[in-house]
């Protein structure tokens, strides 16, 4: 069976800049309807290495080991967009590396994500503007050519992901944020990003008590 493509339209966007400023835990924490991505699909780069990603998902769907859908993808995917590839964690097939992958930084692609496995890692490794997360590495190619779907609803490390949902990711991990998140999420993450201000400058000046405004323990 060939290829499906959705013939999906995503909705307009407001100006999603200022959510690349918003750190993951912080989403994750604050953000109603924020889906938490699993955790076991980690970035390619060491903490404090990692660039951040941020952009609308374009969602394959992999009949892993075949990887005809993210060729597919390819043409499709626009400036900015993240390609989320759901692989369903297989591990022993890689679908996507450098060559793939770096057609996509020439796009300026935010990045790819990826609920399975990726390789030519020392070259994804070195770039700085280019995200990559995977929950495994292997040297093994995809086999075949044929199947799979782009842009429809994909299931992606343990949650699903429509096409144009916003993708944030970083050191910590990555997150999900349905469109309908996006009104009242950003002053929320916003409001925890000043409370965490707060903690900080009462940790440095006083006690653990003061700053959480803690009720005091009980001394034995």
């Amino acid at each position: 069976m060939p290829v499906i493509l959705h013939q999906t339209t995503l909705s307009a966007a407001p100006d999603l800049s200022a959510w690349a400023d918003i750190p993951v835990a912080v989403a994750v924490d604050t953000v109603p309807g924020a889906q938490q991505i699993s955790p076991d699909i980690r970035p390619l780069r060491p903490a404090g290495h990692q660039p951040r990603l941020m952009g609308r998902a374009v969602t394959v769907d992999c009949a892993a080991p075949d990887f005809g859908a993210v060729l597919h993808a390819l043409d499709l995917i626009e400036r900015g967009q993240v390609l989320v590839i759901a692989a369903g964690g297989h591990r022993e097939h890689a679908m996507i590396g450098d060559i793939l992958s770096g057609h996509l930084r020439a796009k300026s692609v935010a990045g790819v994500i990826v609920d399975g496995a990726v390789r030519d890692t020392g070259t994804l490794g070195q770039w700085d503007d280019f995200a990559v997360f995977s929950c495994h590495i292997t040297p093994r190619g995809p086999t075949g050519a044929d199947l799979g779907a782009v842009n429809g609803p994909v299931t992606f490390g343990g949650i699903t992901i429509e096409p144009g949902d916003l993708i944030l990711g970083d050191d910590d991990g990555l997150v999900c944020l349905p469109p309908a998140t996006w009104a009242a999420g950003l002053p929320a993450a916003r409001a925890k990003l000043a409370l965490e201000d707060r903690w900080t400058a009462a940790l440095r000046t006083g006690t653990a008590t003061g700053a959480f405004a803690l009720p005091a323990p009980i001394r034995r």
